[in-house]
């Protein structure tokens, strides 16, 4: 399936997950910024992705990712491409973008079965985390961060 397909509006991805609940399949939602995908993100999708049978990926509006304050000039990449390079790994099954600086409207419409996060947040750090049946947090790979790579990149080490 082409990548593209993968990005999908929210109406259409309600009727999904409609669509999905019916068949018994338990859906698993992860969300980020996902500037420059790294090893970490993609071991962290994939970790959210043994959670369930299906993953969605909310991937924050390029608004929301200036709103997160990460750094100037944040972020590197557009939405579109973004969102795009996610929905190219085999383990995401949908991608979504969203325009908060948190998840929670978007997971109070879809209700997931498990919310995955990486390991530098706790649940009680989620206001998100009661629009899932199950928080898991995962645990980080180890030296892997945009900050960090833009750093070595910049030298800046």
């Amino acid at each position: 399936m082409p990548s593209s397909t993968k990005i999908v509006a929210l109406k259409k991805l309600l009727t999904l997950r409609e669509l999905w609940r019916f068949e018994g399949r338990a859906v698993v939602f992860t969300n980020g910024v996902f500037d420059i995908l790294h090893a970490g993100h993609v071991k962290l999708l994939e970790k959210a992705k043994a959670q369930g049978d299906l993953l969605i990926v909310g991937v924050n509006s390029d608004k929301s990712a200036r709103a997160l304050d990460k750094a100037p000039g944040r972020p590197a990449n557009k939405w579109r491409d973004r969102a795009e390079v996610v929905a190219a790994l085999g383990c995401v099954d949908a991608v979504v973008g969203f325009g908060e600086t948190t998840p929670a409207p978007l997971m109070s419409r879809l209700r997931p079965d498990v919310h995955v996060k990486g390991g530098d947040y706790k649940p009680s750090d989620l206001p998100e985390a009661k629009y899932a049946a199950k928080v898991v947090i995962v645990a980080l790979k180890k030296g892997y961060s945009t900050t960090g790579l833009i750093k070595r990149l910049q030298g800046k080490r």
